[in-house]
């Protein structure tokens, strides 16, 4: 159990780099197109580019910033289990990840075997924090050093891959999971499709990191469900306030 708290449960929001496609440069606007090419050619979608840059932007590194990161970590005190959770969220993502840099510093400096734990981490949420890291020129710390690494050498707990049990073909969503396992789901004021649009024209982002954080303790409270520990239901804490 001493072990829990030495996990860092993380979650990131992305929007894309630019409210409409034709704020785009016209460098950026030819790579878009030569990605949007092959997107149309992978799922027979019929759209222009500028629909597909609005719609799937978000989730390409090259084309999207990083808005918000929450992190929670687990504590004990006093016998009672408390999940303490922050959020980063900023319009400047150069500052957002040096603010996320330092914290990293913080919590690696007294759990020096620092794991993540996140839905989906491996593919996304750590890829993407590199890349814009390295875009951004902000030092990559240690624990985010992963280029080159096999699989099975990355130690971080993933929590759909977890699911997965060897069937790298299955995508199970977070909120389906929540769901299944009777956990009330992080889903309930908007979905990552909204993500963009919530940024961009609600131009709302208290209420990014407000889902972000449902997403971090959700995720959290279903990582311990998949490690069989069913009776530490932790109060989440909430260091913003």
């Amino acid at each position: 159990m001493e072990q829990l708290k030495h996990i860092l449960f993380i979650d990131i929001e992305t929007v894309p780099l630019v409210a409409e496609y034709g704020i785009l440069s016209p460098q950026m606007q030819y790579e878009w197109a030569r990605k949007a090419k092959f997107l149309k050619n992978n799922t027979d979608e019929n759209k222009d580019d500028a629909t597909l840059f609005n719609e799937k932007s978000g989730v390409y590194s090259e084309f999207a910033k990083v808005v918000c990161i929450v992190v929670g970590s687990l504590i004990h005190e006093n016998g009672i289990w408390k999940m303490r959770l922050k959020s980063i969220a900023n319009d400047d993502e150069n500052a957002l990840l040096n603010e996320y840099a330092d914290l990293l510093g913080r919590f690696t400096a007294r759990f020096p075997d620092l794991k993540f734990c996140g839905h989906n981490i491996k593919e996304f949420d750590i890829p993407f924090l590199c890349r814009r890291m390295i875009v951004n020129n902000v030092q990559l710390p240690y624990c985010m050093q992963l280029s080159g690494k096999k699989p099975w050498e990355i130690a971080h707990h993933d929590t759909m891959e977890m699911w997965k049990f060897g069937d790298y073909k299955h995508f199970t969503s977070l909120s389906l999971l929540a769901t299944i396992f009777g956990i009330p789901s992080p889903k309930d004021d908007m979905d990552g499709s909204m993500v963009g649009n919530v940024y961009w024209k609600d131009k709302d982002l208290e209420r990014i990191a407000k889902y972000c954080l449902q997403d971090v303790y959700t995720t959290m409270r279903v990582f311990l469900r998949l490690q069989g520990i069913n009776d530490i239901v932790p109060d989440p804490v909430y260091l913003n306030e």
